[in-house]
């Protein structure tokens, strides 16, 4: 473990969060002013490669990290990115619901739910209320 790489997994792990690589590499330059973008990401690929971390590749247009390598799913809002923990029913098992699942063998899923979060419903709601009435 290089002190990069401990920076970064301390970074991730700091705090309950879901950041980017260049979130990452924003935070972790506060205590490493050198370090670079690229040594940010590998360290990243190092780190999920191994367990340390989870890569979220499908939480959005660009990829995401957790510290938390748990498995455990994810809520996402379609229109801001807020991407949050997904509080599960204990013992929920995405694999009870694949009925056929045609020849493969299943090695690992992935789940995410898709929404709108609290703040962008807000946002719809109060918008849909100021709008002026179409005139006659």
């Amino acid at each position: 473990m290089t002190p990069q790489r401990r920076h970064i997994l301390r970074a991730l792990r700091s705090r309950h969060w879901h950041p980017t690589a260049d979130e990452v590499y924003a935070e972790v330059r506060r205590d490493l002013p050198r370090i670079s973008l690229g040594t940010v990401y590998r360290n990243l690929e190092i780190l999920a490669n191994t367990g340390l971390i989870q890569k979220l590749a499908t939480a959005g247009p660009q990829k995401r990290y957790d510290g938390n390598p748990v498995r455990h799913f994810h809520l996402r809002c379609r229109r801001c990115g807020k991407l949050e923990d997904a509080p599960v029913q204990e013992g929920f098992d995405p694999l009870a619901f694949l009925a056929d699942p045609a020849g493969y063998v299943v090695e690992g899923y992935v789940l995410e739910y898709l929404g709108l979060c609290a703040s962008c419903r807000e946002a719809d709601a109060h918008a849909r209320d100021n709008r002026s009435p179409a005139p006659s």
